[in-house]
């Protein structure tokens, strides 16, 4: 399976090593010294590919490296490598998404075999993913006042309630509204309520 792995370890010579191996097997190999550099010059989360990350690397760790990526909405699939295996950060970093947790040393069929696993998922979510990522672009190009007018629809609001709401004449509301529904490529209320469900704009009944 063609794709990009993203080592992230310090040592040098596990890095050469691991490398080898990946060529081999037919992969791109990118190579990142330290957390720090991967944060510096993200890959494209996009692309097929994952990141080999070390647990313990010098300055951002490779658990605090994961909570940053998170943080920041990266998705590309993250496999962990250890030389010492430890329960606690295994349960936290796969609780946090991690796609495996792989201990050193590690032979090539075990290796390649998390790799193409996490690979395959990952390309199994792009159309989701980039259905989303277009959906939240149409909500960035909403004003801050057809926000409102858009959490408040999908919550069932009526125009007159809006109005009432944010202090604005009926036929102002209906204006935003009709401006909503353009923006979020919309025809109807089932469908917006749809978006805003998937983009989690639409907050339980006891949060509203």
């Amino acid at each position: 399976m063609p794709g990009t792995i993203h080592i992230v370890d310090d040592d040098a010579s596990f890095r050469t090593a691991l490398e080898r191996r990946l060529k081999k097997a037919g992969y791109a190999v990118t190579i990142y010294p330290s957390a720090q550099q991967l944060l510096d010059c993200l890959p494209d989360e996009n692309a097929p590919g994952c990141i080999l990350l070390d647990v313990c690397i010098p300055g951002i760790s490779g658990p605090e490296l994961q909570e940053r990526l998170v943080k920041r909405g990266f998705r590309l699939p993250i496999l962990f490598l250890t030389g010492h295996p430890d329960l606690r950060t295994t349960v936290k970093t796969i609780k946090a998404g991690a796609e495996d947790f792989l201990t050193k040393p590690i032979s090539s069929t075990r290796l390649l075999e998390a790799i193409e696993q996490a690979i395959a998922r990952h390309e199994a979510t792009r159309p989701m993913r980039l259905e989303l990522e277009a959906l939240q672009d149409h909500l960035d190009k909403l004003t801050p006042r057809e926000e409102q007018v858009f959490e408040l629809v999908v919550q069932g609001k009526m125009n007159k309630q809006i109005a009432e709401r944010l202090g604005a004449a009926v036929r102002t509301i209906k204006a935003h509204r009709q401006k909503v529904m353009a923006k979020m490529g919309v025809r109807s209320l089932a469908e917006l309520v749809s978006i805003a469900q998937r983009l989690g704009v639409l907050r339980p009944p006891s949060q509203q």
